[in-house]
């Protein structure tokens, strides 16, 4: 299923708050993300379908996955990042510090929804040290 815009655009946020924190590399698209931007490649050439437009498009938020799942009361963000670390930092402290970053960011990007999120690192890798490509 198709991100909807909202859920693209947290998942720019969420992105741009994963990059600022100190110790990530980069973001990196887990196997669920390739599986996704294989899907919006295809649509696109298909018909344009499936692009960005909106929140940065797909691009801005890679290695970010975000999804609202509305059964729960009040609803909830499921945000999951997926990420390298540098090798000079502690990779669960640079997970952590990304946890409460995100969190606080896509709480304050969605305003007054009711809504709480969860968020999900997974760090995927570690740059060897005097590689960090942030």
């Amino acid at each position: 299923m198709r991100p909807s815009p909202a859920e693209d655009e947290l998942a720019a946020v969420a992105a741009r708050a994963a990059r600022r924190v100190a110790g990530v590399a980069r973001l990196e698209p887990g196997l669920s993300g390739l599986a996704s931007e294989v899907t919006r490649s295809a649509l696109r050439s298909v018909g344009g379908v499936g692009g960005g437009g909106h929140g940065g498009g797909p691009a801005a938020a890679e290695g970010v996955r975000v999804r609202v799942d509305r059964s729960a009361r009040p609803p909830v963000l499921r945000v999951s990042v997926d990420l390298i670390v540098s090798g000079r930092d502690q990779a669960a402290a640079v997970a952590r510090a990304v946890q409460r970053a995100v969190r606080r960011a896509v709480a304050d990007a969605a305003g007054s929804a009711p809504c709480s999120a969860a968020v999900s690192v997974s760090v995927l890798g570690i740059e060897p040290e005097g590689r960090d490509l942030r």
